[in-house]
């Protein structure tokens, strides 16, 4: 935590947090100059091609990657900045703990945006060299439900794996959109968790060993005989938080797995290889 944390530190320290520099890299506001609106970050940042964009809604608003809350303490002091992280949201990072007592609320939120998105995208990454194992499956029949280890299932285009809540639509999240009928996450990802993160707290559908899941993204690939296309990365969220009963979001930033459609129907077993086509 910072010592003697304000605002406006909390604030440039979230700042540099998100862009992953030192914290005494990013200018911290001064005076009357408020650090999500006014002109000591906002001119810092935009020599770097981003800019600040105010939240319309702070409460209502979910964001799969990071973005800076501002919230009040249950005492009723000055505001303090948190990063955020998640759909839904949560903290994932709090500066000055202001979030570790009861009663503070969120009052607003900012997102780091590039000021043109066509020159931000990432350079897309490299396919993995090696395929890697299909270590377990796991379905469960709705959402919360106690989660079941197959050691085989039959993949199903457009909708997930049979016997799975997202087949039925019955998960926290909708069904039958691109992006969500298969899930993915490394076993050396729930090892690196003491005790290991198991299949009721991480609710992937396959976990998978000896492959960079994150590589996938934008790719074709199989899962033994069932041909996949990674869409995006599955990141983690308070939903994920509340099941695992342990803090698990931050540690889980862009380490939460893949998110993929299954493109024809075929079995996956338990031993099968992932390969990138």
């Amino acid at each position: 935590m910072l010592e003697g944390p304000s605002e406006a530190t909390t604030f440039s320290a979230c700042v540099a947090t998100i862009l992953e520099l030192p914290a005494d890299g990013v200018p911290v506001a001064r005076g009357d100059d408020d650090p999500g609106t006014g002109w000591t970050l906002m001119r810092w940042l935009g020599g770097l091609g981003l800019g600040l964009v105010r939240v319309a809604d702070a409460q209502a608003f979910s964001w799969a990657g990071p973005w800076i809350a501002r919230v009040r303490p249950g005492d009723g002091g000055p505001p303090r900045a948190v990063v955020m992280y998640g759909v839904p949201s949560g903290v994932t990072w709090d500066p000055s703990g202001v979030t570790e007592r009861d009663g503070w609320r969120l009052t607003d939120g900012f997102v780091i945006s590039a000021l043109d998105v066509a020159l931000a995208r990432p350079a897309r990454a490299e396919a993995p060299a090696a395929a890697g194992i299909v270590e377990a499956i796991c379905v469960a029949p709705a959402a919360g439900a106690t989660t079941e280890l197959p050691p085989a299932a039959r993949a199903l285009p457009g909708l997930g794996i049979d016997g799975d809540r997202h087949v039925q639509g019955l998960g926290t999240f909708p069904s039958g959109l691109p992006g969500s009928a298969l899930t993915l996450i490394e076993a050396e990802v729930c090892e690196s968790f003491d005790p290991p993160l198991g299949p009721d707290e991480h609710r992937r559908n396959l976990v998978t060993r000896g492959i960079d899941l994150n590589r996938l993204v934008g790719r074709e690939f199989s899962v033994g005989e069932v041909p996949c296309r990674g869409m995006r990365l599955c990141e983690a969220c308070t939903v994920m938080d509340r099941y695992a009963r342990r803090p698990v979001l931050r540690a889980l930033v862009h380490r939460g797995g893949l998110r993929a459609d299954i493109l024809a129907e075929g079995k996956i077993s338990v031993g099968d290889a992932v390969a990138p086509e």
